[in-house]
C-alpha cells in the first residue's frame, strides 16, 4: 500500500481496501508502483517474465486485498 501510495496511486490501492468497487490497476501502473527490483524477484521466484506477472497481477491483486481487508483497512501487524 505503501509503495502505490509513493507512487502517486494510492487512490486506486484505497479503493481495494475500502467499501466500494475496487479501481482497476493497468500493468504501467502497477510496475511503477512495485518497482523493478520487486519484480524481478517475483520473475525469478515463479518463472513468468514481467509482462506475464504485470497482466495477472493486474487482474488478481485488486480483488485479493479486497478480500483480505473485509472490515475496510489494512490487518494490523
Amino acid at each position: 500500500m505503501e509503495r502505490f501510495q509513493q507512487s502517486g496511486q494510492g487512490d486506486i490501492a484505497d479503493s481495494w481496501v475500502g467499501p466500494g468497487p475496487n479501481k482497476e490497476v493497468a500493468p504501467n501502473q502497477l510496475e511503477q508502483a512495485i518497482g523493478p527490483d520487486v519484480l524481478a524477484t517475483l520473475s525469478q521466484q515463479t518463472g513468468l517474465s514481467r509482462e506475464e506477472l504485470l497482466a495477472k497481477l493486474s487482474k488478481e491483486l485488486p480483488t485479493a486485498v479486497d478480500k483480505y481487508t473485509p472490515e475496510g483497512r489494512l490487518p494490523s501487524q
